[in-house]
């Protein structure tokens, strides 16, 4: 994220919960993972707000980056490492990929025309540039893209081209940068892409077909103080590596500044240039052309490194049918729903909700309907019945069972069942699967104590009722593993309620056997009803 502003739903649903449950899953299912991310310092919007506000971009970072991490803190969202990239670690690991490309034959220099403000007498980066769409005509495009209609572009391409440090139209001044050769990856884009079977059909088309449209050359540097500085002088001062280029890089100095945390500085190697290594990248949309295409071409003019396993690239989530925009004030900020849901409530409504296909449009009732009818009166309720019952008739411990017959095990193995779909819809990163099939076993739970009664059976056959509530049980712990990587908080109390120990994120993706005689945790409900009404009121 840029370092400009607090975070939305959006944001969350986009690219930064996805991968949280992904690697949660990952993780107990025995994969060793990195997951990693960072605050884009150097971006222009992160200039932009600077010069609206009178203060140094450096104090724009300072406030925002500090913000983001306590998000992660607040919703579960557990990086390995979520930097900056405005580290000195950064500046190394970037100025060698462009001198690597520059070896390489893939950097020219090249003096072209930019647009100047002569009321300010500067350059104008692309996000100082607004106007016209060409392809859409929407007239709030930038100059290095268009929200409307996700189009990358150039500013030279905008109509009526307006600066938005002074309102007037700049003119064309001519400045020397080097281009970076994107033409000559267009055949082997293209063959690579053509080969991905597995994408979300959404990604690869608009990949293909942008790559079908023709790659041309791009400028890799701009006329800005604020970003990396080149490795090389021939080009005079004034001069930084083009922040779309710098930013992706990310991806490649985040895990080496991980591994020099870690003490073993070589580690890193071990997810980008070990071939059996996999690489997920997870992002809205808009963010398409920078991952599925730009930064596999740079990959490939850098060589030996992995190139994406898969981009799963997220829909956008809309708020009344308008996309989320923190710029355009559409949609709450993170901070509200923050203050009136709970972090697996909310992240329980956003996974359910992921528009991992299709736009979805979002609503606060729809919020809290999800949470009260599903997260609430589904599995909490079961939980608490269940756990309720066990307090109740066996002195809060795990009871001994009889025998199974056909109902119990029926259960237990639907629960097996579901255990084995999760983790194949998390195989295709499909992640609304995976919870779906968690929900359904709770269902069929709920089912299974609504049939065997153990609150009449308590009255004429304790045997029976605790092979009811022992197998009750078993369901719960098995559903729990599934819930995990969704519901981190109240999973992992739920773990302790059940007398297990350790840290559930460090089990198993299995359905562990619970002991007879085992103290449970005084019963309590996982999750409070949010009341609709209040929420319209705040």
């Amino acid at each position: 994220p840029y370092a400009t502003g607090s975070l939305h739903l959006g944001h969350i649903a986009g690219a930064y919960l996805p991968p949280d449950i992904f690697a949660r899953y990952h993780r107990m299912a025995g994969s060793k993972v990195l997951m990693v991310s960072g605050s884009d310092v150097h971006g222009t919007p992160i200039t932009v707000k600077a010069d609206e506000e009178g203060v140094t971009p450096r104090e724009v970072v300072d406030r925002y980056h500090p913000r983001f991490l306590k998000y992660w803190d607040q919703l579960g969202i557990n990086f390995d490492l979520f930097t900056t990239t405005g580290t000195d670690n950064h500046k190394r690991v970037a100025q060698g990929f462009f001198l690597r490309l520059l070896e390489n034959g893939f950097l020219y220099r090249h003096t072209t025309s930019q647009f100047f403000d002569e009321e300010q007498q500067r350059f104008l980066p692309d996000r100082y540039v607004e106007g016209t769409c060409p392809h859409c005509g929407s007239t709030h495009a930038r100059g290095d893209q268009c929200d409307n209609c996700g189009r990358t572009l150039d500013p030279h391409e905008l109509v009526d081209p307006r600066s938005k440090l002074s309102g007037s139209t700049p003119v064309e001044r001519e400045t020397e940068h080097y281009y970076w050769k994107l033409s000559a990856f267009q055949g082997p884009l293209l063959d690579w892409l053509r080969s991905r079977e597995d994408w979300r059909p959404h990604v690869v088309n608009f990949a293909i077909g942008m790559v079908k449209d023709g790659l041309h050359d791009r400028s890799f540097t701009r006329d800005l103080d604020w970003g990396i500085p080149l490795p090389v002088d021939d080009l005079g001062p004034g001069k930084s590596i083009y922040v779309w280029w710098e930013a992706v890089m990310g991806y490649f100095s985040a895990p080496q500044e991980w591994a020099e945390l870690q003490g073993t500085p070589d580690a890193w190697k071990d997810w980008w240039t070990n071939p059996e290594a996999e690489t997920y990248y997870f992002i809205g949309k808009d963010n398409i052309p920078f991952h599925a295409v730009y930064w596999p071409a740079l990959l490939m003019g850098h060589g030996g490194l992995n190139l994406p396993t898969n981009v799963p690239g997220n829909q956008y989530v809309t708020f009344g049918g308008s996309k989320a925009s923190k710029s355009r004030g559409v949609g709450r900020s993170l901070d509200w729903y923050l203050e009136h849901f709970e972090p697996d409530a909310l992240r329980y409504a956003i996974a359910a909700l992921l528009p991992e296909h299709n736009d979805t449009d979002l609503s606060d009732d729809e919020i809290a309907r999800r949470v009260n009818e599903e997260l609430v009166a589904t599995w909490g309720n079961l939980v608490n019945r269940v756990m309720s019952m066990t307090n109740k008739h066996f002195e809060g411990k795990i009871p001994a069972p009889g025998e199974l017959d056909d109902t119990d095990t029926a259960l237990l193995d639907h629960v097996d069942g579901a255990l084995a779909e999760a983790a194949a819809q998390f195989e295709k990163v499909e992640l609304r699967g995976a919870l779906r099939a968690a929900m359904a076993a709770a269902t069929q739970a709920n089912v299974y104590l609504n049939e065997t009664a153990p609150w009449s059976t308590a009255k004429t056959d304790m045997v029976r009722t605790a092979t009811t509530l022992h197998t009750a049980l078993s369901a719960i712990n098995g559903i729990k593993t599934i819930m995990a990587p969704f519901l981190p908080f109240s999973s992992q109390r739920l773990h302790e309620m059940l007398g297990q120990e350790g840290v559930l994120a460090e089990s198993a993706w299995a359905r562990s056997p619970l002991e007879p005689g085992t103290v449970l945790g005084t019963p309590a409900p996982l999750f409070t009803k949010v009341d609709a009404e209040a929420l319209e009121e705040s």
